[in-house]
């Protein structure tokens, strides 16, 4: 993004472009008989393997890419929410909320591999594979440090209240945390493992969804109301709010188009692009109920929405191909 997109006045303006147009739905991949939530997902390139946290059914999702169909479920988990693949050493990471551990599974064959707990609610997974890191929110506020060569908690980041989305500044030690309860957007140095900053939300609240438009600001959801909320990255100052469709769990950028995808449990897909001076709402796409976590992948050029069984809707991975 632009220094002078970072700092213009930022507003939703519907184009004369159809949705598919944006963003295609490519295929469905259904994940066999899985029901309840579905949290977030992972992805190993290598393998061409997308990981897929079942929540409500207490189980790991893989689904093949290259046959864009489900390869297994791994069942016994304890309601897994984040899920983390650490390429150095071919080992997934699955946080679970019920009992608080990470687990572990290794290679080719998922092999289980030993847990790690961290505390109750084990939520969201962040990987920094070059330092050896996997980073997991937690309980009333914390975010475990693991060291993935000794694979044990290091070290523990203490937050105000639950962490939810976060992201690793790739050209810095920052971290950037949503922290709702505390209507603030926490800042970590991740080389002291320490709290050095506060951005507080202006009145919006339930900020889950976060992500960075490096170099560039940063950008959050909140629920309450439902808005795409930029921030300057310099000191915290929110830039702009804009409308979105309401529940999102995830939010991506596309930095080769400009865009930002944001996946909601209203049941739709809202993409933002940038447009001269303006970030524009290019598309509004319906998906179903439910449907609020995401992971776009850059590498594969494609969005992966987790959609839930829910009456005739079976539980599946929609596969998004953006349109240029």
């Amino acid at each position: 993004m632009t220094i002078r997109a970072c700092i213009t006045v930022f507003a939703v303006v519907h184009v004369g472009l159809t949705s598919a147009a944006v963003l295609e739905l490519e295929t469905k991949i259904p994940l066999g008989d899985v029901r309840g939530r579905i949290d977030h997902l992972a992805i190993d390139l290598g393998r061409q393997k997308l990981y897929v946290a079942e929540l409500g059914n207490d189980s790991l999702g893989v689904v093949d890419l290259k046959a864009q169909k489900a390869a297994r479920t791994i069942p016994g988990l304890s309601e897994p929410q984040g899920i983390g693949y650490v390429p150095s050493t071919d080992t997934v990471y699955v946080a679970n909320a019920r009992d608080g551990a990470v687990r572990l599974f290794h290679g080719e064959n998922l092999r289980p591999d030993g847990q790690i707990v961290v505390g109750d609610d084990a939520d969201n997974i962040r990987v920094d594979d070059s330092a050896h890191r996997v980073f997991v929110g937690y309980g009333s506020g914390a975010l475990a440090v693991i060291d993935t060569d000794t694979r044990t908690k290091i070290a523990d980041i203490p937050l105000s209240a639950h962490p939810e989305s976060f992201r690793l500044e790739a050209a810095g030690p920052r971290i950037y945390v949503n922290v709702p309860d505390a209507h603030e957007i926490a800042i970590v140095d991740r080389k002291t493992n320490k709290q050095v900053a506060s951005w507080h939300t202006n009145g919006l609240r339930w900020n889950f969804p976060l992500a960075l438009q490096e170099p560039g600001p940063v950008l959050a959801i909140f629920r309450f109301p439902a808005k795409l909320a930029v921030f300057r990255k310099e000191d915290g100052r929110m830039m702009t709010s804009i409308p979105t469709c309401g529940d999102s769990d995830d939010l991506f950028v596309d930095a080769k188009r400009h865009r930002v995808y944001v996946s909601c449990g209203e049941g739709y897909v809202d993409v933002f692009s940038e447009q001269g001076d303006a970030y524009v709402r290019t598309a509004h796409l319906e998906t179903a109920r439910g449907a609020r976590t995401s992971l776009f992948v850059p590498e594969t050029d494609r969005l992966y929405l987790a959609v839930r069984e829910s009456g005739n809707t079976p539980a599946a991975v929609w596969v998004f191909r953006p349109g240029e």
